[in-house]
Parts: C-alpha cells; structure tokens; sequence
C-alpha cells in the first residue's frame, strides 16, 4: 500500500495549526516533461531541501521532486523539537560504533544543530527557533541515569549546556507531578517546522534548483545515468539522493527493509492565554521517557501542541483525537475540558537501531532516512553530506553511512506486522508503569 496517499489527499497539507501559520504559496508546477540534470532530489523535505539547496548552490544542475508539496510529510508535521545527538545516547552510540567513530558522528549532529540555527537567523526568523528543550524521567533511576548521561558529555565531549533536574526543579517548569527528575538543555531548541522548510525550499530555488511539486517518482531505473520515472516524465540524472522517509513508497527493498513508516499524531489546543504557565513556566519544548514517547511545547500563540500516542498500521486511527487527549490529561489534569482547535498526524521512518541510515542503494544512488523522531536537524545534516558525496567529497557522509542499522526482521515484507507485535508490547508497559 502507497504511504504516498493512503492518510492525505494529493498535494493537500493536513489541518495542522503549522499549515494554518506557514506562508504558504500556490503549488509549484508538477514535471510534465523528459529532463536531464547533474543530481535529482526525491522528496522535499528537511533532508532533500538541504541536498538540492548545498549541491545548487555547489554549481550542479539540480531537480528536486516531491509527490505532494515543500515540507507536506514528516517535516511540515512534527514537533519541532531540535534537539541534541541521536535518538539513542551518546555512550550507547560508543558502544556501537567505538569511540573515534562516536566522535565524529557527534561533531557532525552538532554540526546540524548549527547549521539550523544559523539558518533561521539569516534566512527564516519566521520559524522562530527558540532555545531549550527539557526532558521528563518517570523515575529517580531514570533521572539519575540521564544526569550520568549528561556529565558524560561534558567530560567527554565538553557540551555544558545541560542542567540536572531534581523533582522540584523539574516542576517549576513543567507542572505536571509525574516526573521525578530530569534534564534542560540549553543547546537544544524548537521551532516552526514548516515555516523552516518553506524558507529552505525558497533558499535552495535562490540556488537554482528546479522544484516540482505534484510529482511522484514511481520508478528507479539504477544505471549511469540513472532514470526517474514519473507519471509525465522522466529525469535522466548522473546522481539520485533519495530523501522520502518514511513517506517513501517501496521504490528500493534494500531501503523498505531498514526504514519502517510508523505514525505519530499531535493535538493543539486553543489559546490558553496567561493560564499557559499553569502548564509550563518557560518557553522550552519537552520530552519524556515514556517508549511512546510524549511530546510538547506551547505555541507563539500560546496553545499547547502535545504529540505522542501509538499507530504502527500504516493507515491512521478512524478517532486519534480521543487517546491524545487522554494521554495529555493523564499527565496534566489542568487541561481537562480545554477545547482542541486542531489534530493531525504525520509518518516518520525509523530503525531498528533508533538511528539513521544512510546508504549507497547504486554507486550513484545515495539515500537517507530512519531518523527515528530526532530528525529536525540531522536530517538536514544528512541531506548536506549527501551532496558533498555526490560532489567527490564522501568522508563526512561515511561517517554517517558508518552509524548501524541492521534489517527488521521479516525484511521489507514482514516487518509491519512483526515490529508492530514488539511495540505494542512495550506501548503496554508504558501504560503499567514497568
């Protein structure tokens, strides 16, 4: 089943409150004719939009296509929460890929970070990045254990940016009685995420590169050259980057069976006004330990967006506003009753190890996804190291390619309802508290 459009309609963004205030412009054209070019982008998101716009701007001929519009998947969706390394720790990343590679792997995710930053502040004030991101543990072990995380990185790497939390502390920010500790990060941020992909999109036309909107590649035909079919063209390309996602149709096995497509789903709420700090005391973003993950910030308009719940089915829940609102309850029963304006949901790729996959699917194919929920800034560094491999410079994107993803089991066939066996299980322990 096509992930392309079994939960939206062509080129319609979902009733976000981010699609309500992004600068949304009319759809670009659709490709509707044979071109040939130095690289084809497929998919304009965060990753694709910053492949197209660094190899434009590099001097290559560059199209970059995308089957519904700029930002329409995961990075017009998500929470917008930057935030620091991998999904996984950084001394669960050392015992996977050894120190010296663990080094390099977390230059390059603070690398990505800058690079954000550095361009909201140029380019797209609009997306609002904003500093801080706090992180919720359920437990004293869990909170002592983030706190021996953080001292790591800063003995070890020198990052100094995060502060311990104790139970009081963690609940002068977030009201909620729940949590027993944890961590702020001041190197961490969040923002606007479709606000952010439109400025990258209009930086990377600035460029040069050609962007079509409307345009599903449905093929890939693996040569020198390679050919990108499309409904009314084909894109004859010396370089691919494929940058789809979880978005991405089954246009590779070897990709389909590392990268699986799950759901995540967000509520916002309407404006609380002054009542916002009985919720939270600071305009950080925040996360916690759940393994379905809750997420959530307020707004600039002051509503609380909260994003979490569980749907491994490709296709969305008939209801997801129901146990949404639950869940957000659950943790503050302050907003028991408070009108929801929005609910959207959106479909991330992720991994069996949590962490990227970047590949070579044919010398001239390179591809990128997985990112596991942690992808508002390495997803952009990802999309930078592709270009600069398919500029003749590659070492920085195998440092990546280096980080490990093994196949689900069950390949690109099974692995749906196989992981989906496994996560509801540990989604179940999240609701007993073991």
């Amino acid at each position: 089943m096509n992930p392309l459009y079994l939960n939206d309609k062509p080129c319609q963004y979902p009733e976000s409150w981010y699609a309500e205030t992004a600068p949304i412009g009319p759809q670009l054209p659709a490709l509707e004719q044979d071109m040939r070019v130095d690289l084809a982008v497929i998919g304009a998101g965060f990753t694709g939009l910053w492949a197209a716009k660094t190899a434009a701007e590099a001097g290559l001929n560059v199209i970059l296509v995308d089957a519904h519009r700029v930002g329409f998947g995961a990075s017009g969706r998500n929470g917008g929460q930057v935030g620091t390394g991998f999904n996984k720790g950084q001394k669960r990343v050392e015992k996977l890929m050894g120190k010296d590679g663990a080094r390099l792997a977390w230059d390059l995710a603070e690398e990505a970070k800058a690079q954000l930053r550095d361009f909201c502040a140029e380019h797209a004030p609009e997306a609002g990045y904003t500093p801080g991101v706090v992180y919720g543990e359920y437990s004293v072990l869990e909170a002592k254990d983030a706190r021996r995380e953080a001292d790591h990185l800063a003995r070890v790497y020198g990052y100094e940016q995060i502060e311990g939390l104790n139970s009081a502390g963690i609940q002068e920010i977030v009201k909620t009685p729940l949590y027993k500790g944890g961590t702020l990060d001041m190197g961490a941020g969040h923002l606007h995420p479709l606000r952010y992909a439109l400025a990258l999109a209009r930086q990377a036309e600035v460029a040069g590169a050609m962007i079509f909107e409307g345009t599903e590649v449905t093929k890939i035909e693996k040569g020198t050259p390679a050919v990108l079919h499309t409904p009314k063209g084909k894109i004859t390309a010396d370089h691919v980057i494929v940058a789809g996602n979880g978005y991405l149709p089954l246009l590779d096995d070897g990709y389909a069976a590392r990268v699986m497509p799950i759901n995540s789903f967000i509520a916002a709420t309407e404006p609380l006004g002054e009542r916002w700090t009985e919720i939270m005391t600071r305009d950080v973003a925040v996360a916690d330990s759940k393994f379905v993950v809750n997420y959530y910030r307020m707004s600039e308009d002051r509503r609380f967006l909260f994003g979490g719940r569980e749907s491994y089915g490709l296709g969305f829940p008939v209801d997801i506003k129901t146990a949404l609102v639950r869940r957000m309850v659950t943790l503050f029963p302050q907003l028991g009753g408070v009108e929801i304006s929005h609910v959207w949901g959106g479909t991330l790729g992720i991994t069996m190890s949590r962490l990227p996959y970047l590949s070579r699917l044919a010398p001239n194919v390179l591809a990128a996804g997985g990112f596991s929920g942690h992808g508002v800034a390495l997803t952009g560094i990802a999309g930078r190291v592709m270009a600069e491999a398919v500029l003749g410079q590659a070492g920085r994107f195998d440092v990546m390619a280096k980080l490990p993803v093994t196949t689900f089991p069950g390949g690109a066939k099974y692995r749906t309802p196989l992981l989906t066996l496994a996560m509801t299980w540990f989604a179940l322990r999240d609701r007993l508290g073991i």
